[in-house]
């Protein structure tokens, strides 16, 4: 199974192992709602545990699928927003452990998120306006400073572990290989409190953020729909499937 879930000491473990980078296809996305909310529903569940196996966390999207079916644009569209609003008002926390690559989608399940550990190998990006789309701006917000999201989103780039956690994105930065164990004894932390109290905190967080990170999303991505109609974008996604490279324009 691509993606599994492994419930014990009441942390529900999620794990992406979708070769060969962890890219997933409109299908996928639609499946992880119903996962998330699944886990986080368990009585028996305090705290749910996202990760992955392979060469990085997250990839994003599968590129691929998008290139030669972008009619399902819409498809993939809505499992995003589902995905990351499932991670967002999970009824318990939901702790995000990275390693290597957090691309596109991968920024949106950190982004909604309650906390994230990340791997000293891992940086975040949003090569959107090189793939082509848009999307992702909303829940790196919930990360990082307006200026530095705006840098990433524009250049593309990305931002290195050490970087986000100097701007308080992360909680922890440690070994590639104490990142599961790390990881765990922080959830571990958290399973061990009241679930009625984590369930009103979490409810009570979520009510007090500044801005619908929801909405915000929903709202990019009416440009990714119109970004995904243009010329632009079938030769940004050609270039990158073909050479593995942005296109020039």
């Amino acid at each position: 199974m691509p993606i599994t879930t492994h419930i014990e000491n009441r942390v529900a473990e999620i794990i992406f192992d979708v070769p060969p980078v962890n890219a997933f296809d409109s299908e996928t996305w639609n499946s992880l709602p119903g996962i998330i909310e699944t886990a986080a529903r368990n009585p028996e569940v305090n705290c749910v545990l996202i990760r992955a196996e392979g060469r990085g966390f997250c990839g994003g999207v599968d590129i691929k699928e998008m290139q030669a079916h972008p009619e399902r644009i819409t498809l993939l569209n809505r499992g995003n927003y589902r995905t990351f609003k499932a991670v967002r008002e999970a009824e318990v926390p939901v702790v995000v452990a990275v390693h290597k690559f957090v691309i596109g989608g991968g920024i949106g399940i950190c982004g909604a998120a309650d906390t994230i550990i990340a791997s000293e190998d891992a940086y975040f990006s949003l090569p959107e306006v090189d793939r082509g789309a848009m999307g992702g701006a909303s829940h790196m917000s919930r990360m990082l400073p307006l200026h530095k999201v705006r840098a990433a989103f524009f250049t593309g780039g990305n931002i290195p572990a050490a970087e986000a956690y100097r701007l308080g994105a992360v909680e922890k930065v440690v070994a590639r290989s104490e990142l599961e164990t790390e990881a765990r004894a922080f959830c571990a932390i958290i399973a061990g409190k009241s679930r009625k109290a984590l369930v009103i905190a979490k409810e009570a967080l979520n009510g007090l953020e500044a801005r619908d990170v929801d909405r915000g999303y929903r709202w990019e991505q009416g440009f990714t729909l119109e970004m995904y109609m243009h010329e632009d974008s079938q030769k940004a996604r050609d270039a990158f499937v073909e050479t593995g490279k942005a296109a020039s324009f």
